[in-house]
């Protein structure tokens, strides 16, 4: 069947770990008849969670697509991981999502990952819902969580639905909007609607009440007649709170309890009755120049979408998940892949509901389908109907937060560990591989030890290959301090021609980020314009290792004052060798120092760890520059630290946060370095040196 574009609704199920998000999705497939029954999530036979690595450590890893019917409407839903580690998942399903669910657990309210992913959706202007769980449990709040929500987040929030009771006595939810009430009736059986409770009478009123004058703000016609009237009609208030939702100027909340199938009605009724379609959204192109535009959804339009994931199978091979921006994809037909400038043939399309394929022959612009065996697409890849079409932006992935050098125990083992690697880096965007000709290893990045935990005992496990990791070896740099000058003459005669070249030089220091300049300050043709080239090529050779640790030298200006030149002998590689090494003579002579790269560190944690971060940054040499209180005891401290001091940093805020702390991290500049510090470094680094040249 082929649904509108009018008739879609995406969702995404975010939150903060262990809130029950995968619960809520699984009910949600229950609920609407898409599973005969509820499955408890991480299970061999659950839509989410299913994977071997899934099952065994109870935890979502990856983020699992599924869809209903519902109302005559298609429901594609996404479930996605609560670690900062898989973040990658979420974004994913932000980017193909009209509308978010953030699950927030009843007992705590808003915790660190909830704000994290709060702002990830501001940055994207996309509506929310918050789904507040676990209502069944002793310590839960719904009023508490309300008032939470409010003093974190700068948006009005309406209740849509309240419970009956909470705690131990909790009885169900009433669904103030729909004027229903459902009570718990068990874990995998369906809400079945109960007598509205009368002691709940005057709650019901307010809260109904709160809801007109919500979706009054959405319209200004509305508000006018809710000020002269004081009501609005049903229609009326779909039509103001779909408004309210869709320019983020409100957001609703319904409660329940997933553990118990509590509370999944009402937000599957609001969810295709309230939610945007895909006609009320757009997706962003990008031209060459980098300027950005919109596009809206239009299944009238030639086709055209984007390849938001792709996963590689031992059985089936590569699949990608397409989203349809514009126009319909049908089976058997050619597309062109932008990026590669190749066409794509399209042999069979499906929809997913986890690991099930559901093949269709048909689907347009809003819709998520998949794509098998597709030969060049990879994810960012924009597929269109006809060449030359707009490219569409890229998901925008975070950069690594952690890392580990690899290598295969087995030396010939070790090229087949990098293409599954380099694998691994396609389907997962937030994992970077690459080989670091300056510490000579193989690096593996990602956002957290769990996550590239995970990934390599997948390889080990899967393929038998033994992997050795450490923590890898930081590209530090040098640089100089003063003005020097030196001069080289190279002069070798071995019969026959023979090479000659004299090179005098001055150098001196650039501001910081400036990386290198070259200058031809020779006069009188002491030197001829054709070697000019040959004296630069090795004044950036000398500077590719330097004369500390051999790293590479930044931040240096070079001028060429003087040479000497032979009309017989000289060559461009003779002033090559001389530059190369008038420049090593000058380095020595202008101080040199090590410069090692600083990172910028926001940190997020709940205020009563702050004075133990403070304190461990100031033991890793960090800078702190500022720190905010985010509210409902969370901070956020913003530092500068040496990227050495970061290399186990996920796993150290774990420890000190038990788990609960989260961390972003970019680079900003390189800084100097002396003392003890650059000592070990130029040690390690001559003991390196030896030990290569033992091995040749």
């Amino acid at each position: 069947m082929v649904f509108s574009t009018l008739n879609i609704r995406n969702v995404a199920i975010a939150g903060h770990g262990q809130t029950g998000k995968s619960s809520l999705f699984e009910n949600l497939l229950f609920v609407s008849g898409k599973e005969k029954e509820f499955i408890e999530p991480c299970t061999e036979k659950s839509t989410t969670g299913y994977t071997p690595e899934e099952v065994s450590r109870k935890i979502s890893i990856y983020n699992s697509l599924a869809n209903f019917v519902y109302k005559d409407r298609l429901v594609n839903i996404w479930d996605t991981p609560g670690s900062s580690d898989f973040v990658g998942e979420v974004i994913t399903a932000f980017r193909s999502s009209g509308v978010s669910v953030l699950v927030v657990d009843g007992r705590f309210g808003v915790q660190i990952e909830t704000i994290k992913l709060w702002r990830n959706l501001n940055s994207r202007n996309k509506p929310r819902m918050i789904f507040v769980n676990k209502m069944d449990d002793e310590r839960a709040d719904y009023n508490k969580v309300l008032k939470d929500l409010k003093d974190k987040f700068e948006v009005e929030f309406f209740p849509v639905t309240i419970p009956v009771s909470q705690g131990k006595s909790y009885k169900g939810v009433v669904d103030v909007f729909n004027g229903k009430a459902y009570g718990v009736t068990g874990t995998g059986k369906k809400e079945e609607e109960m007598e509205v409770p009368g002691d709940m009478a005057e709650e019901i009123t307010r809260v109904k009440n709160l809801l007109a004058e919500t979706a009054a703000e959405g319209d200004d016609d509305l508000f006018v007649k809710f000020l002269d009237e004081g009501e609005l009609t049903k229609d009326e208030i779909i039509k103001g709170l779909t408004e309210c939702m869709e320019n983020n100027k409100a957001v609703p909340v319904f409660c329940g309890s997933c553990a118990k199938s509590s509370g999944i009605l009402s937000l599957m009724d609001f969810i295709v009755d309230f939610s945007p379609s895909p006609l009320s959204h757009y997706d962003l192109t990008v031209s060459e120049s980098g300027e950005e535009s919109t596009v809206k959804f239009d299944e009238n339009a030639p086709f055209s979408g984007l390849v938001i994931k792709t996963v590689f199978d031992q059985f089936s091979g590569k699949t990608s998940y397409v989203k349809i921006i514009t126009g319909k994809i049908k089976a058997d037909t050619e597309v062109y892949n932008i990026q590669e400038n190749k066409k794509e043939r399209i042999g069979k399309i499906y929809r997913c509901t986890g690991s099930r394929m559901e093949e269709i022959q048909e689907a347009c612009a809003g819709d998520i389908v998949l794509c098998v065996k597709l030969a060049s697409a990879k994810t960012n890849d924009t597929l269109a109907a006809n060449q030359g079409s707009m490219v569409y932006k890229k998901l925008k992935h975070p950069y690594p937060v952690y890392s580990l050098a690899v290598k295969a125990k087995d030396k010939k083992q070790e090229d087949k560990l990098g293409e599954l690697l380099l694998k691994k880096t396609e389907e997962d965007m937030t994992l970077r591989f690459s080989y670091n000709s300056e510490t000579k290893q193989n690096v593996i990045s990602g956002m957290g030890d769990l996550q590239l935990g995970i990934v390599l005992d997948k390889i080990k496990a899967s393929l038998k290959i033994e992997i050795e990791t450490s923590v890898p070896d930081i590209a530090y740099r040098e640089t100089i301090q003063r003005k020097a000058q030196a001069e080289y003459t190279h002069k070798k005669q071995s019969g026959g021609h023979g090479q000659y070249g004299k090179v005098v030089l001055s150098i001196q220091p650039l501001e910081r980020g400036m990386e290198y300049s070259f200058t031809n300050a020779v006069f009188g043709g002491a030197i001829s314009k054709g070697y000019i080239p040959g004296v630069e090529k090795g004044v950036k050779e000398a500077m590719e290792h330097g004369v500390l640790a051999a790293y590479p030298v930044v931040d240096v200006g070079v001028t060429v004052l003087d040479g000497k030149e032979h009309p017989v002998d000289s060559s461009e590689m003779a002033f090559k060798i001389a530059a190369r090494n008038a420049f090593r003579e000058a380095m020595k002579k202008a101080g040199p120092i090590l410069l090692e790269p600083v990172m910028n560190l926001t940190v997020f944690v709940e205020s009563k760890y702050l004075g133990d971060i403070m304190s461990d940054l100031s033991g890793k040499r960090g800078k702190i520059l500022g720190q905010d209180t985010l509210g409902s005891g969370i901070d956020e401290i913003r530092a500068q630290v040496p990227q050495s001091e970061l290399m186990k940093y996920a796993v150290d805020l774990r420890s000190i946060t038990s788990g609960t702390g989260s961390f972003e991290v970019s680079f900003d500049h390189y800084d100097p370095i002396s003392g003890k510090i650059a000592e070990k470094i130029i040690e390690k680094a001559a003991a390196n040196i030896a030990l290569e040249n033992e091995d040749e």
